[in-house]
């Protein structure tokens, strides 16, 4: 069974989960991205092709008519490689509609297409019938519906959605949210599947043995949060910034590292240095050493998410820290159980973070049991094997 993968970009955390989807029995994965040239990922993601084992390909991405990019030789490779299945998203999903001949040939060839769906900031089909404001918002913060004209692009693309979601075999996404979503759009629910998001969790309990058993980068101190993540406004690290200089008092021993880089780095230095807390504050810059971003976590007492968070939480998790966030796109349900290994704070709201921060500080042996019960999430819930076996539950059902 060859999978052909239409990739935004190859990370650091994609290339593990793609090598043991190609070691499953029965399956070769080959994979099209346009490599360090790709114009579909963020501000500070990294990206390497470092440790695949699957088959790649380079391609690149060129504007189409309806003003997104899709990758040029793509009808050759359909061609030599015949896939039988293709999994695709945003904005690589939008040839389908757009290009009706494409379709028609992939059709043809009885080649599945399973659409992999980021249900983050997609309105349910009738509200954007009904030009209904979103509160969406952007990486800068800026709220996207303002105009009347979002709300018509907000309309079009539901009913783009709608198409795309119609020709395809298959829809995998990673929130269980996703069900209610995509049954507004007439999906039918057996043909979605839910893998969860994930790191490679086998790989990090490797590399946890191997920090603990190494010199420590920073004594331990239960007080001390981190922060693992582009540094972007949406992110809102200045809510852990100013938390730090409000609790300095109650808490001395109050610290926050801070890992990463982004256009908003120079900003919250500045915000440091205006609040006088130089002494409490890390900024340690991006880190891609997995044995050195390890003992930062393990040196740390929790893990604080200010805003829009990923796939930090999980690792966080892995290491055995409690975890403070909001919710924000839905994955945070699943990994966060509020009072049990973390807590949960209301999206934006600044005191709810601090009165969160206040309890957990304030109590070290909670501190180290959320952390026992986050490491029962990742071990039970959700890991790289959930991740897998939702892909081959897909796959088999699509081949069926």
């Amino acid at each position: 069974m060859k999978v052909l993968f239409l990739l935004n970009g190859l990370t650091h955390y994609v290339i593990p989960i793609l090598n043991k989807i190609n070691n499953l029995e029965n399956v070769e994965v080959i994979t099209i991205s346009a490599g360090q040239l790709s114009s579909n990922v963020g501000a500070g993601v990294y990206l390497t092709e470092s440790g695949a084992n699957f088959k790649m390909y380079f391609e690149k991405e060129v504007k189409r008519y309806y003003n997104k990019t899709f990758f040029q030789n793509f009808k050759l490779i359909l061609e030599k490689e015949k896939p039988n299945i293709i999994v695709l998203g945003w904005p690589f999903v939008l040839e389908l509609v757009f290009n009706p001949l494409l379709t028609c040939r992939i059709k043809k060839n009885k080649t599945k297409i399973l659409i992999k769906e980021i249900p983050f900031q997609v309105q349910p089909f009738w509200d954007a019938m009904k030009f209904k404001s979103t509160n969406f918002i952007n990486e800068n913060l800026e709220l996207l519906d303002k105009a009347i004209k979002r709300k018509i692009f907000n309309f079009f693309t539901a009913i783009i959605r709608l198409i795309y979601y119609w020709l395809s075999d298959g829809i995998i996404t990673y929130v269980d949210d996703s069900y209610k979503l995509l049954r507004t759009f007439g999906v039918s629910e057996k043909k979605i599947f839910v893998s969860y998001n994930s790191p490679d969790t086998e790989a990090l309990n490797t590399i946890k043995i191997q920090a603990l058993s190494s010199e420590p980068i920073l004594d331990y101190n239960y007080q001390r949060l981190i922060h693992v993540g582009r540094l972007v406004k949406w992110k809102r690290v200045d809510f852990l910034i100013r938390a730090v200089n409000d609790l300095r008092n109650s808490f001395p021993q109050i610290e926050l590292i801070i890992i990463g880089d982004g256009p908003e780095n120079e900003k919250l230095k500045l915000l440091v240095k205006e609040l006088d807390i130089l002494n409490k504050v890390k900024f340690v810059g991006s880190i891609y050493d997995s044995i050195l971003l390890a003992k930062y976590f393990l040196a740390s007492g929790v893990y604080v998410l200010g805003g829009m968070g990923g796939l930090s939480i999980n690792e966080a998790m892995t290491y055995g820290k409690p975890v403070i966030c909001s919710i924000c796109d839905g994955t945070e349900r699943k990994l966060v159980k509020n009072g049990k290994n973390g807590f949960i704070f209301s999206n934006g709201n600044y005191e709810d973070l601090l009165s969160k921060l206040t309890i957990l500080l304030s109590d070290e042996n909670m501190i180290k049991e959320f952390g026992r019960q986050s490491v029962k999430v990742i071990e039970n819930e959700v890991n790289i094997n959930t991740v897998i076996n939702g892909y081959k539950k897909a796959f088999n059902h699509l081949i069926k």
